[in-house]
């Protein structure tokens, strides 16, 4: 089994990196490989809802220039992901805003029943509008959402800070491991998803 980490921060080994690798490295103690791709440091256009994803070939993403639709092609072939990124202005990061928009817009019929979790790193708040940004996404995209014994969030504000942050750390290792043991109940149980409706959408102004 494969998970894809996405790293929101522009600090390519700060605080956001050192949590993911954490997890990681406790997927890794389950038999589960991981990749971490930087995602904050890159230059995004933001979607500009033209649907052309809803009709193009494997429902790419029009803007071609970067590198959204390469991760998204690999978070679809991945057993799950983890979106992490830091925490500003109570949210996060522009990056990962943009990113995540036009991932979802095109990727998210892909993402049904996949595991997925985010962690939201900050030197002291905010962490939980960010984490639940991220968490209206995996939401939306009916993905299977692990438990820990707190919210997935973990504070240091200087590089290396967040290792001081000793309950947030647990937390997010409980994360990885309740990951972990989803997917393999899933893998072992082999049971077909549940039957798919016809969506109704409904707007309220006509």
């Amino acid at each position: 089994m494969h998970i894809v980490a996405i790293n929101g921060s522009p600090h390519k080994d700060g605080n956001t990196y050192i949590v993911l690798q954490a997890m990681a490295e406790e997927l890794h103690k389950e038999g589960i490989t991981t990749e971490i791709i930087q995602v904050g440091d890159k230059l995004l256009h933001g979607c500009t809802g033209c649907a052309c994803c809803r009709k193009s070939e494997n429902n790419l993403c029009v803007f071609k220039d970067d590198i959204v639709n390469e991760v998204s092609l690999k978070l679809r072939a991945a057993d799950g992901f983890i979106l992490g990124s830091p925490t500003y202005y109570g949210g996060v990061s522009g990056t990962m805003k943009c990113f995540l928009d036009r991932l979802f817009y095109s990727s998210s019929c892909y993402f049904k029943n996949k595991v997925a979790t985010s962690v939201a790193v900050a030197r002291r708040a905010g962490t939980l509008d960010a984490a639940n940004q991220m968490n209206n996404f995996l939401k939306l995209g009916q993905i299977i959402m692990p438990a820990s014994q707190y919210w997935p969030v973990v504070f240091g504000g200087a590089k290396g800070e967040v290792l001081q942050d000793l309950e947030g750390m647990q937390t997010v290792r409980k994360t990885a491991r309740s990951m972990a043991w989803i997917l393999k109940s899933l893998q072992a149980a082999s049971l077909p998803v549940p039957e798919e409706e016809k969506r109704i959408m409904t707007n309220f102004i006509r």
